[in-house]
């Protein structure tokens, strides 16, 4: 499986370390309740079919992606770098 990295271009998935979906880059406000950080920390969706997870490449660029990847056939659309997602 490989992955469109914005800045190497397409590399093998072993270079990458799967961070978990993107919501994770989302965080609450610092003074929010502890039930926000609770469900930030704690509570994950485990979807089936298009996602949007964040990656690191840290066999290569060492850059932040969000890939957008179907979970059922793990079928890579596509790949930004992070900081450009998070806008």
């Amino acid at each position: 499986m490989l992955i469109p990295c914005p800045q190497c271009g397409p590399r093998d998935i072993r270079e990458f370390t799967c961070k978990g979906h993107e919501t994770h880059m989302k965080r609450p406000a610092p003074d929010a309740p502890p039930t926000a950080w609770d469900d930030h920390l704690h509570n994950r969706d485990n979807p089936a079919g298009p996602t949007r997870e964040l990656w690191y490449h840290g066999a290569g660029c060492g850059a932040w992606l969000v890939v957008s990847r179907n979970t059922v056939t793990h079928a890579i659309a596509g790949a930004t770098l992070a900081r450009e997602g998070a806008r």
